[in-house]
């Protein structure tokens, strides 16, 4: 038997189809409708990234906000590049929440994404040094 969930276990037989570079991810319709919710209330911080990545803006990157993956909802992601930018606030900021957090980045790794965290403070307080960091990630930047 497998140490996978049963959404990691769906996503491995969905596999790559059609020569699409991203497998489908199984989506119950209730994250559908969430993820679409959660489009319409953005934090701040969330839509002061989202401007900046949105259209391409990123160094022609092109990110999707909200969206459902394997059972979960991320903020912005980038298939093309497995990426993923999570937004955490004060409700991330005990330890309940970091286990959650944790657990939540080891199951999207298991399926292939990278995963990058930011605090609410350092999208608006240092937006230039995240965009710069989410380059780098995307390996379209030079290391420091």
């Amino acid at each position: 038997t497998s140490n996978l969930s049963p959404w990691e276990r769906d996503v491995a037989a969905c596999g790559d189809r059609e020569g699409l570079s991203v497998p489908h991810h199984p989506v119950p319709p209730v994250n559908r409708i969430r993820a679409k919710a959660m489009r319409r209330e953005m934090t701040h911080a969330e839509l002061k990234l989202w401007n900046e990545l949105r259209a391409g803006r990123l160094m022609g990157l092109k990110f999707r906000r909200q969206m459902p993956i394997a059972g979960f909802i991320v903020d912005f992601a980038c298939p093309a590049h497995r990426l993923i930018v999570e937004v955490d606030g004060e409700t991330h900021a005990n330890d309940a929440a970091e286990r959650q957090d944790a657990a939540r980045t080891q199951a999207l790794e298991r399926l292939g994404w990278h995963v990058l965290r930011f605090w609410n403070h350092d999208l608006i307080s240092t937006m230039d040094d995240v965009c710069t960091h989410i380059i780098r990630v995307a390996g379209l930047g030079r290391a420091p």
